[in-house]
Order: C-alpha cells, then structure tokens, then sequence
C-alpha cells in the first residue's frame, strides 16, 4: 500500500472513512509546510503520523484540530465537512506534548473541566470524573493537584480529561517524548489497551520509529511536507515503498548499483539477485537488506547471493549479536549483520574471521537512485 492507497474513499468493510483529508496543503509565507496531503482514516483506528522534526506531521495534527487552519484542502468528520470550523466546534479531544494542565485546580477539577465548560450537572460531571479516574488506574486521586504527580500520572491525567466528553476523535502530539524510557513504554501499551476497549479513532504524532510501530494499526509515513507511505507496521518495515521509507524506518543496508540484468542489479563486481529489479539501466539504483535479512547458516557454493566478508567488530545487543562486515565483492561497502546468540556460539564468529553470508533475493529491495 502506498500513498495514494491510504486515502481511498472506503475503509475494506465497503463504509465511508471517519475522517478524510483531501488535498490539503498549509503554507507559512511562502513556505509549504504540507503540500497535497489525502489521507482517509477508518472508525476505531489508530493511526501514527510518523517522521522526522520538520516534516508536517504536527502540523497536519493541528490542521485536523482546526488550531492552524488550512491554506487549500478539505477535512470531513464522521460526514461533516469540518474545513472551516473553529477547534471549539470539532469534535475531538487531543493531548499535547506539555500536558496543559491547570496546576491550580485539582486532578478532578482538570479532568472535568470541558464537562463543566458543558454545563453538565455536577453528580454526571463527578461520576464521569470518577469513571475515568478508575479507567486510567487513579482512583482516589481526585483531590490531588498536578504538581503531586510523576510525569507518567500527569500524561495520564492529561488523556482523561482529553476523554471526558467521549470525543469521535482522539489526538496525541508526542504525549510521551517528555518521559523516561520506561514510563514511555509502559504507558504506550497503556494508551493502546485504552483505545482498544474504547474504540475512539486515534491519531497519535510521533518522531519515535519503535513507538509507532508497536501502537499503530496503520502508519503514515511523511517527509518534507509530503506522504512518503501509508500502510500497516509490518508493511512498513518489511515492504517500504520509497528509499526514504526504507532508510527512516528501521536499521537498513544500502548497496549502490545499477540494473545489470533482470532481476539483477550490479554492485561492484558482484551480481545480486533480486526480486523484481525491472529494466536494465545503467541509471544509479540502491538494493536495501535489513540485518536480520543475512544468512550465514548451510551456505553452499550455488546459494543466491553468497559472498564472502570479514567481520570487522561485533556488537552484542541482547538478542543478537550485530556484526559489522567488509565485503570486498560488493565494492567493499560496509554491512551491519545480525546474527543469533546461537549462530555466533555454534560457529565460533568473532572480529577479523572470513565468514560466507547470503541475502536472499526476495528480502532485498530495490530502489531508483541513492540515498540523500
């Protein structure tokens, strides 16, 4: 799935996408900070607008919000075309990086401040506090105030009161950058598991790779102002469908060629077998393999791709053993390979040992031109 798929006009049961935005553009001056932005989100999901600092993911978030109104381009909400409405009149709750707490009013008094805004009766406003309370694993925090509360109870707060008044539509920017490590991965699977028994669309802004991809039922993929790809986690990792999505997400290996052949392309002296590598060219092309992609295991003389390499250094990362290869053949381009705990034991690898590695043709991908 790329782009274009993401913004289809129906969701795979046949229904109308909960949000849509087509042609969306923002601009600052004569700046474009979003330009030509579709995207079609489905009801329930949880969608991760993800990229690196400058790209227009937290701009889009606040275009939807209606906090930076759009220069061109449409929004429409569960049916309602909601382009040029103020934030007071869109139906979301949205929790930012900051928090935004009221620090002179208690946890409860932050969590109902919008039912109050609503001019809800007190006994709803005080069970709906304490409903969410309990939801978020604070009961009796109520009379508390935020300066009593560690960061991760604060963003939990912060996400309660964004809650209160059951929005169509629910926006994270950053919500965890400002936590520990720690805190930020327990709390992330604590936000998914709420989206989950709550069923509220979700869009959640995030520069962290890791933190999309464990939360997200669908990602979207942006680079200067601009959809690189939309489609699921694993999609996204195992099939990125432009060079910069193969090199943000993930660890990848780039080898620069050119197409020698079907389903060849040529990198220094070396032939590699790939799947689907289109015409000869002598144009410039990148062929891309993840680390876990090497195989080093019942490597014989007539396996694709076998070539020989000198490890260099390894790094031990828990799980695997991650070791920085010299590959004469491929032009001599450095290649990070992971190898099992097992794998290094059993073969006896270490630093400056000739070892035959392989990549299998359908792992690598193939892409026009050469990385930025």
């Amino acid at each position: 799935m790329n782009a274009d798929e993401g913004a289809r006009p129906n969701g795979s049961d046949g229904r109308p996408p909960y949000l849509t935005v087509a042609g969306l553009e923002k601009r600052f001056g004569a700046f474009t900070a979003l330009s030509n932005i579709d995207l079609a989100i489905r009801e329930g999901e949880f969608v991760c607008f993800l990229g690196p600092s400058g790209c227009g993911k937290t701009t889009l978030l606040r275009a939807i919000a209606g906090l930076d109104r759009q220069s061109r381009g449409t929004i429409v909400q569960a049916g309602r075309d909601i382009s040029a409405l103020p934030p007071a009149q869109r139906d979301y709750g949205i929790v930012f990086q900051s928090y935004a707490l009221f620090p002179n009013l208690t946890v409860a008094e932050n969590i109902g401040y919008g039912l109050v805004n609503r001019r809800l009766d007190r006994r709803a406003i005080a069970a709906r506090v304490e409903e969410l309370l309990g939801l978020i694993g604070l009961s009796g925090s109520g009379p508390k105030y935020p300066a009593q509360l560690s960061g991760g109870q604060q963003q939990r707060v912060a996400l309660a009161r964004a809650l209160a008044t059951r929005p169509g539509l629910l926006l994270l920017d950053e919500p965890l950058s400002a936590l520990d490590a720690r805190v930020r991965l327990r709390l992330r699977g604590e936000i998914r598991d709420l989206q989950r028994r709550l069923g509220v669309t979700t869009i959640m802004v995030t520069h962290d790779q890791e933190e999309a991809i464990s939360v997200a039922d669908r990602i979207v993929v942006m680079n200067h102002g601009r959809i690189e790809q939309v489609d699921t986690p694993e999609r996204i990792y195992r099939a990125p469908a432009t060079l910069f999505v193969a090199g943000f997400v993930g660890t990848m290996n780039f080898l620069t060629g050119a197409r020698s052949a079907p389903g060849r392309v040529r990198v220094g002296g070396f032939d590699l077998q790939v799947a689907g590598a289109g015409p000869v060219s002598a144009d410039p092309c990148t062929a891309c393999v993840r680390p876990e992609d090497f195989v080093i295991r019942n490597v014989a003389g007539d396996t694709p791709n076998a070539f020989t390499a000198t490890i260099e250094a390894m790094e031990f990362l828990g799980a695997v053993v991650r070791a920085r290869l010299q590959a004469p053949r491929l032009a001599g381009a450095p290649l990070l390979a992971d190898f099992s705990l097992n794998a290094v034991t059993d073969l006896g690898l270490g630093p400056g040992q000739s070892v035959t590695v392989a990549l299998p043709p359908e792992r690598v991908r193939v892409f026009a031109g050469v990385p930025e």
